[in-house]
């Protein structure tokens, strides 16, 4: 079993003040990892040791901080396969893709190694004897509260962003992974000057403490409720707030694809990493006339995944985070079924150990029904026939969540048509998953606010400061 410890003012400790919890394998429930919950009086110490330490880290040169961030990066990359050990063991994830995510973490760290040297303000201009700029600065204290369904990857962009542009962070991963934060944590701190980098576990009231203290960003991916409290907190004390919450992303199959590549595309993004992605597809809009094979193909692919633990290499499905998370899932489905919907496959809770759910399709389904309206977090992919593009897009339109949408077209009037008009952060055409490395969505609504990843990320961590010089005055008049 992990044993984890907490990391505040450079010292690694336990503080099992207000207790401890442990987390259980969701593939058979044995115990994995034991953390420590941060009492009140840690998360304000920890907050506080930050805060002295932030002046000297904001003083390293971009340069000798870049340099370090590509040295935590060859670090992170030579623990791969520990770091993908232990984040199938909290949560589940098959360990090909546990791996493939570290490797993009990885990729991540070196991004922002290389940007962050290169992120500056710019000269103004202004009277010829003087001198007008604006200066980009560190914010200072940033709390990072990252989820469990992709827990380095995620970690990793907020954790490189932060830093090398010369803030401190106060890191507090989700409570199903304390130990893969725990690790990434001791990897990163390895390489960095004491006090810079502070880890915190515990629950979602560790969070909410963490975000009530007085640092200067919250930068937080998660639940939409977990967002909305942060928000709130964040006006109270005046920091910022970068959020990506949950999604309810729709896919619209047209009536003029292969029915059997969009099947692919739908179980793609309804079903990797168990349908635990913030940009899994949620609910999908398929046209009439392709609706039938498209089902039917969706079915077979449902049913020939093979559902096993995440360690076995043959696993194509691994189990849901935990059993509560599996209630919630199985619950959707229940209601949509007596809503109407009828079940394709799948929609049966296994017996026996740990959180399996089946690849679960569902057809006839309706606006109204809360797997179609609400973000389920599971392998479900919920099915409405439209009757046309316009309608499809018209019902994918409708919702209170922001974050990203998938396309399936071949006329570039209607793949026009979607990026303009879907009001999401990012619309994906012709393919689930994928695009170019740096891209850097604004999430809408429920989805959250801020750049998330890519370049601009730089800019919510900083602040820009306008800087006028002018010459003395007095008879000289000049400097």
């Amino acid at each position: 079993m992990y044993e984890v410890r907490q990391l505040i003012g450079g010292t690694w400790g336990a503080d099992g003040d207000a207790g401890q919890f442990v987390v259980v394998d969701p593939a058979d429930d044995s115990p994995v990892s034991r953390a420590p919950i941060a009492s009140e009086a840690a998360v304000a110490a920890a907050v506080k040791a930050a805060r002295a330490i932030a002046p000297s880290w904001a003083g390293t040169a971009a340069a000798e901080r870049g340099a370090l961030l590509h040295r935590a990066a060859n670090a992170v990359e030579a623990a791969i396969d520990q770091l993908a050990t232990v984040q199938t063991a909290e949560m589940g994830r098959p360990i090909g893709t546990a791996r493939a995510s570290v490797e993009a973490a990885v990729g991540t760290l070196r991004q922002y190694a290389e940007l962050g040297p290169l992120h500056r303000g710019r000269a103004l201009a202004g009277a010829p004897e003087a001198i007008d700029l604006m200066a980009v600065q560190p914010r200072g204290v940033v709390a990072v509260i990252t989820p469990w369904n992709d827990p380095v990857a995620v970690s990793c962009g907020l954790l490189g962003a932060a830093l090398v542009t010369g803030n401190v962070v106060v890191y507090k991963p989700s409570e199903r992974t304390p130990a893969t934060g725990w690790l990434l944590a001791r990897v990163l701190d390895e390489h960095l000057p004491p006090g810079v980098l502070t880890l915190l576990t515990g629950d979602g009231r560790v969070g909410a403490q963490l975000a009530a203290q007085e640092v200067d960003v919250v930068a937080h991916v998660g639940s939409t409720p977990t967002g909305r409290a942060i928000a709130a907190a964040c006006v109270r004390t005046y920091a910022k707030a970068v959020l990506e919450n949950g999604g309810s992303d729709p896919m619209i199959v047209d009536a003029d694809v292969d029915p059997e590549w969009a099947a692919e595309q739908a179980a793609l993004g309804a079903f990797a990493n168990s349908g635990q992605l913030c940009v899994s597809v949620e609910r999908i809009y398929v046209h009439r006339a392709v609706a039938e094979p498209f089902l039917g193909a969706l079915v077979r692919r449902a049913e020939a995944m093979r559902m096993g633990s995440g360690r076995d290499p043959a696993t194509d499905l691994g189990p849901l985070v935990d059993r509560r998370h599996r209630q919630h899932v199985a619950a959707q489905v229940r209601a949509a079924v007596e809503d109407g919907a009828r079940l394709r496959c799948g929609g049966t809770v296994p017996e026996g150990p740990g959180a399996f759910y089946p690849p679960t399709v569902l057809a006839d389904c309706s606006d109204g029904m809360t797997v179609m309206r609400e973000e389920t977090f599971g392998p479900v992919a919920p099915v409405l026939t439209v009757a046309s593009f316009d309608e499809a897009l018209s019902r994918a339109a409708r919702s209170t969540y922001g974050l990203a949408a998938t396309v399936l077209t071949g006329s570039m009037s209607n793949a026009q048509r979607a990026w303009r008009e879907l009001p999401v952060g990012t619309v994906k055409i012709n393919a689930v998953f994928g695009g170019a490395p740096g891209g850097a969505a604004q999430p809408r609504r429920g989805s959250g606010q801020g750049f998330g990843y890519g370049p601009e990320l730089l800019d919510e961590l900083t602040v820009a400061k306008v800087v006028h010089l002018g010459a003395p005055g007095g008879p000289v008049g000049h400097w």
